[in-house]
């Protein structure tokens, strides 16, 4: 009898696995709550969940399940996530698209969305449980983020929720490691006593970066100078990231919930450039400096939540929310003259935003299957800039030129979305609406700039169809409508000089940028093979984009509403278990962009006439990105990974980006119970000894810009990982109700790592 017990629990866990689908209909979400292994009188059980899970209006990837994870950054696991690309430069672009909002465990980090590229190469993949890309957020969520949201669910032991079931007791991990470019370590941990539990985790990383080569060949077409730039740089960065959860049962019907984030990082770089400038009459003239860049940011997010059920399923519920972000960064250039110049120069530029939202959000269930979700929110947020130059002359007895500006840039947002869900059978379906209303106040307390309010409102809809004809098959339609605000880096006017002959600033009055967006997804699911398929296209025709061009012989760069946006694209993610011991993963993508300048386009009105204004330009082309992977395990148990990645060239309104091609592979092994995990990684380009290069060419009507950028890639990382405390333990995963993602809409220079790449 015991022996037919046994057989039926094999046969019971091989159907939610998938293995005999089409005898039995069942919910593939079920194997979030099965064990991934069940041990019984000597029988052990293994059933598969799928790496990557595909929904209509979202995908998640499950880090954890990814061999990869014990041995790579996040910023490496990107690479791996249908719908996301990360470029030779670390940029990183959703859908094609920089304009995506960054959430830690379901509430914005305003330090992720404005350095994404910064702060994820330094944070182990080992902190994250899972990647979710959420195209259609739906009406709940905020408008922001053209392509939607990268949800980042931190590692935590997964929990029942209050009432559910929950065990006492203290579990965790402590990671540590060491690589050619660095060292780093951190703890997470779970807890859990009665009514009481808590999560956190706490993250040390430091990087040194050394001989980044970058070279700049730009010309003046009006008068044929030429200018030419070489510099070698090193950079280092120290990161932390700290967050802790705490939830209390006030009864059965009511919980509250609080946390804390901190996230901050320094950067330091160094350089003494080489400039070359050919003037009108051919005669070159070269000097060089001695150049130093601190930058630092520190992201601070609190939030509270009060939640009450109204029934004893916890399907009709109220829930009242805080949260407050402040966000302060700093960054200061000096460069040291010997020769040519007669002054040395200083710079410091200091923004910093103050955000606090009240949110308001009430579920119904109308019926079995339907739902009716009803919200308000408000946001006051507050952007600030404080900027210094100083010319600082080498003769004694001269007083230094200084020029300052004071900026600042507050927008309030009011609130409200209604929601109907349904589910009939194999369809669902979601529709919303939402109205956002904004009141913004622009001052300049110091430089040039007249103050001026604007009130603007927008309705925005969204529409999710979905079909599942089997558990282990989805498809789905969506159909939304984003906004992106311009943030304080595309507004701030602070004029940025430490570049030889160009300067950047930002644009005081651009408009909120929106984008309509259309997709279909498929996905199906089987123990040996899956297959995610995405089709999605964008639709702007006032998209935010930096451009260029000559005034005064200074190559100005600024932003500006100036161009028309089509980007169609089809992503593919498979992952096919080949043998026993061999698995193939392939994720990849292919677009068509065209880009083409707006006919209302909008630029600074300082900047409108002359030289400044904005030529009728237009680019298009292919682009296309593929990571292709195999996990093997060998003998003693040693679980190996290779993955090859690949990029193609990329278009901009005024030119393009050379793709690159890298390996990386690493090893890894399970002790002492599986507590103990040791891995051993290496990643290297595949030309020049180990390095990528990027090339980048743009063009404007009156110059030629060229730029080469060389950067060492090779790196070996051995990294330790230690689970401590009871397996079983499971805690409250607390997730603030705020779904806010109004934060700035990202600059192609702020996801640039090397600073001198503007120039």
């Amino acid at each position: 009898m015991k022996k037919l017990h046994v057989l039926s629990l094999v046969c019971a866990l091989e159907l939610l696995a998938g293995v005999s689908a089409a005898q039995a209909q069942v919910n593939i979400d079920s194997l979030e709550a099965v064990y991934d292994s069940l041990e019984l009188s000597g029988v052990t059980v293994t059933a598969a969940k799928p790496m990557v899970k595909m929904e209509a209006d979202k995908m998640s990837y499950d880090v954890q399940a990814d061999a990869d994870a014990q041995s790579s950054t996040v910023l490496d696991m990107l690479r791996k996530v249908p719908m996301v690309t990360v470029d030779g430069q670390d940029n990183i672009t959703v859908n094609g698209s920089l304009a995506f909002k960054v959430y830690v465990d379901g509430k914005p980090n305003p330090m992720l969305s404005q350095n994404p590229s910064q702060v994820l190469k330094m944070m182990p993949a080992a902190a994250v449980k899972k990647i979710e890309v959420i195209t259609n957020p739906g009406a709940r969520y905020d408008a922001e983020g053209a392509v939607g949201v990268l949800n980042l669910v931190l590692n935590k032991q997964p929990g029942g929720g209050a009432g559910g079931q929950s065990l006492d007791g203290l579990s965790g991990t402590v990671r540590a490691g060491v690589s050619t470019k660095g060292a780093g370590g951190g703890v997470f941990f779970s807890a859990q006593q009665g009514k009481l539990s808590a999560s956190g985790n706490a993250l040390f990383q430091y990087q040194q970066m050394k001989d980044t080569e970058v070279s700049i060949d730009r010309q003046s077409l009006a008068d044929g100078t030429r200018m030419q730039y070489e510099q070698s740089t090193t950079q280092r960065v120290p990161f932390t990231m700290e967050n802790l959860s705490l939830g209390y049962d006030l009864d059965s019907l009511n919980t509250l919930t609080a946390s804390l984030g901190l996230t901050a990082f320094r950067a330091k770089v160094t350089d003494r450039p080489l400039v070359t400038l050919t003037g009108i009459e051919g005669r070159p003239l070269s000097y060089s400096y001695d150049m130093a860049t601190r930058m630092r940011n520190t992201s601070l997010t609190a939030s509270a939540d009060w939640q009450h059920f109204f029934s004893a399923d916890r399907q009709h519920s109220l829930t009242l929310s805080y949260l407050l972000s402040y966000a302060p960064q700093k960054t200061s250039t000096e460069q040291l003259y010997t020769d040519f110049q007669p002054f040395d120069f200083y710079s410091e530029n200091k923004p910093k935003s103050l955000e606090q939202t009240l949110q308001l959000d009430y579920v119904r269930p109308l019926s079995p299957g339907h739902t009716l979700s009803l919200g308000g929110k408000y946001i006051m947020r507050d952007n600030r800039s404080w900027a210094e130059d100083r010319n600082v002359p080498h003769a004694d007895g001269q007083s230094p030129q200084l020029s300052y500006v004071e900026y600042h840039h507050d927008n309030d947002i009011a609130a409200a979305y209604a929601e109907y869900a349904a589910q009939m059978g194999i369809v669902g379906a979601k529709a919303g609406l939402r109205y956002e209303h904004t009141f913004q106040k622009v001052s300049y307390l110091q430089g040039a700039g007249a103050d001026f309010r604007r009130d603007y409102g927008n309705l925005v809809p969204s529409l999710t169809l979905s079909l599942s004809p089997k558990p282990t098959k989805n498809l789905g339609l969506t159909y939304n409508m984003r906004l992106s605000r311009p943030g304080i880096s595309y507004l701030n006017p602070y004029v940025d000089r430490t570049a030889p002959t160009s300067i950047s600033y930002g644009n005081s009055y651009l408009d909120v940028e929106k984008t309509h967006n259309l997709g279909a997804t498929f996905s199906s699911f089987s123990q040996k093979f899956m297959l995610n398929l995405g089709l999605h296209q964008t639709l702007c025709g006032n998209q935010i984009a930096q451009y260029s061009f000559m005034a005064d012989g200074v190559l100005n760069n600024t932003y500006g509403n100036i161009a028309r946006q089509r980007n169609t694209s089809l992503t593919a993610f498979v992952n096919w278990l080949l043998g026993k011991n061999t698995r193939l993963i392939l994720n990849g993508g292919l677009s068509y962009v065209d880009l083409r300048t707006s006919d209302d386009a909008s630029i600074a009105p300082s900047f409108s006439t002359g030289s400044g204004s904005v030529a009728a330009q237009k680019n298009h082309g292919w682009q296309g990105n593929v990571m292709a992977g195999l996990q093997q395990t060998l003998p003693w148990q040693l679980q190996l990974s290779a993955n090859v990645i690949a990029n193609s060239k990329t278009y901009t309104l005024q030119g393009w980006q050379s793709g690159f091609e890298a390996f990386v592979a690493s090893v890894s092994k399970s002790l002492l119970g599986d507590r103990l995990n040791v891995s051993l990684s290496a990643i290297t380009g595949l030309h020049d000894g180990g390095s990528i290069s990027i090339d980048s060419y743009s063009a404007g009507r009156d110059f030629t810009h060229r730029q080469h950028i060389r950067v060492p890639m090779s790196q070996l990382q051995l990294n330790l990982s230690y689970t401590f405390g009871k397996k079983g333990v499971q805690t409250r995963e607390h997730k603030s109700r705020i779904e806010n993602d109004f934060l700035e809409k990202k600059s192609d220079q702020e996801q640039i790592s090397n600073t001198s790449s503007g120039m």
